[in-house]
């Protein structure tokens, strides 16, 4: 049996460069071997692509690695997609390899936001995760909200700051996040992950630095009234029959190892970060979650897999939407595929349902009109 080629495009431009280059490795050292040969395509912190040929289990920066692009057109090899590479260095130059399906692992900024589902799809290639509508949305913290909220999706109240705004816009949005939620308060970079471009403002005369300081993240910025919150996550997955709702696992809970869930906490060799997986939540709770849960996949128009995120308020028991991440971390003691391990399913056989989600989405896409007939 002739085995499907997975492309793993890892690293990328974003912050989370070397958060992506973990999962890779993971993903490549825990694919299945007898179904799938994988394909580590590396890109570097200036954009380029290179083709990797690794040399053990473990994948890293590969500068070194020969540069190829990906052939932005739809390929046909014996009736089959194929994503087509071609070499761009003198050694290999005129050089072609071609994968069959490609499994993006950049996190954050042009790998996460729809960006690379743009050129994925431009080229009819079938792609793993979420597409390019759900991943620019759930990227877009403030965008997400706003259309959770208008699905009666709870989420903790927020305000919004842009770049442009003049010093006088400011000093009035200082007044309303005083007067209406008071201090402290958590200031986002409303397109970032992993924690980057996240603050905690605890009092009034820091509130205008901190926020300056957050632009050098993003061009938007959120900033949500603060609360004393358990943090809930779930691993999600499509329901192979996309009409029936999408499947969960057990909740997990993110105990910090500091004031909140920073970058270094997630990451750090020396966090403190507990995850209690499954989380203490009883059985009703736990299935109200659920609910609303598979309320926000589907509101959010998710595909493939996600990791969503809830608050729970410990002082009024109150439940918040916070964010999905259309790409979640991968390594092997990441929380999506370790929520998906304690309900049942391994991470091997994880990356395989990913893949048999991918082609079923690309069978259907496949099939829609592209001119008049």
């Amino acid at each position: 049996m002739n085995k499907m080629k997975v492309g793993i495009i890892y690293g990328g431009r974003s912050g989370e460069h070397e958060v992506s280059i973990r999962s890779a490795s993971s993903v490549f050292k825990y694919l299945d071997r007898s179904k799938f040969e994988p394909i580590p395509i590396y890109i570097d912190k200036t954009g380029t692509w290179h083709w990797v040929t690794p040399k053990s289990d473990t994948l890293g920066v590969a500068n070194d690695s020969p540069e190829v692009v990906l052939l932005p057109r739809p390929h046909r090899l014996n009736g089959e997609a194929k994503a087509i590479f071609a070499f761009q260095d003198q050694a290999h130059f005129g050089k072609k390899e071609s994968v069959d399906l490609l499994m993006p692992l950049v996190h954050g900024t042009n790998g996460e936001d729809g960006t690379l589902q743009g050129l994925l799809d431009s080229a009819e290639i079938p792609y793993t995760g979420g597409g390019v509508l759900s991943s620019a949305l759930c990227m877009d913290k403030e965008v997400a909200k706003r259309l959770a909220e208008h699905a009666d999706i709870p989420v903790v109240p927020y305000r919004v700051a842009h770049v442009w705004d003049s010093p006088t816009k400011l000093q009035i949005l200082l007044t309303d996040v005083e007067k209406n939620f008071g201090f402290p308060v958590f200031v986002k970079a409303a397109g970032q992950g992993s924690s980057l471009g996240v603050f905690k403002v605890k009092a009034r005369e820091h509130f205008l630095s901190i926020l300056q300081e957050t632009f050098k993240y993003d061009t938007k910025v959120l900033i949500e009234r603060a609360i004393h919150a358990r943090e809930i996550e779930f691993g999600v997955l499509e329901n192979p029959n996309p009409a029936d709702p999408p499947l969960v696992t057990k909740p997990a809970e993110i105990i910090p190892g500091e004031e909140f869930y920073t970058y270094e906490d997630k990451y750090s060799d020396s966090s403190k970060a507990i995850a209690k997986i499954p989380a203490e939540i009883d059985g009703e709770l736990k299935e109200k979650l659920t609910r609303l849960v598979q309320k926000i996949f589907t509101t959010l128009q998710c595909e493939g897999y996600a990791r969503i995120d809830l608050f729970l308020d410990r002082e009024n028991g109150a439940f918040y939407f916070n964010e999905v991440n259309t790409l979640p971390g991968f390594t092997s003691i990441s929380m999506f595929p370790k929520t998906w391990e304690v309900s049942g399913i391994g991470y091997t056989d994880l990356l395989t349902k990913l893949i048999d989600l991918s082609l079923l989405r690309y069978k259907r896409r496949s099939k829609i009109l592209r001119e008049k007939v």
